[in-house]
């Protein structure tokens, strides 16, 4: 089935800006529910209500398409299409008043991603991607520099917040903080395209849900960075992102550590 992949980008990016004006307006009346997997894996009322604002007018578009939500109101399909929706990616960050947060939303043809937006609210900036026609932010062309040396260079790290993880990803930090120029914790999808805006210069993900990177990674792919996980392939379990330049070294300090 042809798909018009710009008409899906401009309807995800519309999407993902009306999710986030709701997430700024609702966050002084927020409710949060009790924790999922973990004690630190939280999520709020208006987590859900976002995905819903965003499911619903989907179906609404492609009723046939399948969806993958991570607070679960998708469900399966008959077009060989997938939409992969994190509604407010970074939910602690956003409860807390700690740090930024962004909507994703991708869409996958099979199992490869054709578009991808991710937009982070509070600095009102949508940065998206077509498969095979670039990325960019607000409009603007994204295209990744080579990088600096380790030495220099700003890397963010992502993991999910329970203990097995927080244990792998410290051998990873103990690693690369000596190493490199400095740190950024930062939710999944924003260090990915900050990659592809050439604000990080490399980045690291450790035990993620596709929701959490699928947006992300084809943005930052369509902008230059180089990906990579335990192969040559990025997985959920371990996502490496870099550019040209500092990849080489990059990739094989975080492989060793994690």
């Amino acid at each position: 089935m042809n798909r018009d992949l710009h008409a899906a980008r401009e309807l995800a990016s519309g999407l993902a800006v009306r999710a986030g004006r709701l997430q700024v307006e609702r966050r002084d009346t927020l409710r949060v529910g009790a924790p999922k997997a973990h004690a630190n894996d939280v999520v709020s009322d208006v987590d859900i209500a976002s995905e819903r604002l965003i499911v619903d007018a989907i179906r609404a578009a492609w009723p046939d398409d399948a969806i993958q939500a991570e607070e679960g109101h998708g469900g399966d399909g008959t077009t060989g299409w997938k939409w992969v929706v994190d509604p407010l990616d970074g939910t602690r960050n956003y409860i807390s008043r700690t740090g930024p947060w962004s909507v994703c939303i991708a869409l996958y043809e099979g199992d490869t991603p054709r578009v991808a937006v991710v937009h982070e609210p509070v600095a009102d900036e949508t940065f998206s991607a077509v498969d095979g026609g670039g990325a960019t932010l607000d409009g603007v062309p994204l295209s990744v520099p080579d990088g600096p040396p380790l030495a220099e260079a700003l890397i963010g790290v992502s993991f999910q917040p329970n203990p097995a993880t927080k244990a792998r990803a410290a051998r990873v930090i103990r690693e690369l903080l000596p190493h490199s120029g400095d740190l950024r914790r930062l939710p999944a999808a924003l260090n990915l395209v900050y990659q592809a805006a050439g604000r990080l210069d490399g980045g690291v993900a450790l035990d993620t849900n596709l929701w959490d990177i699928a947006a992300g990674a084809l943005i930052a792919r369509e902008a230059g960075v180089i990906l990579g996980g335990p192969g040559a392939d990025f997985t959920t379990e371990l996502t490496i992102g870099a550019a040209p330049a500092l990849w080489p070294v990059l990739s094989e300090t975080i492989r060793a550590a994690a």
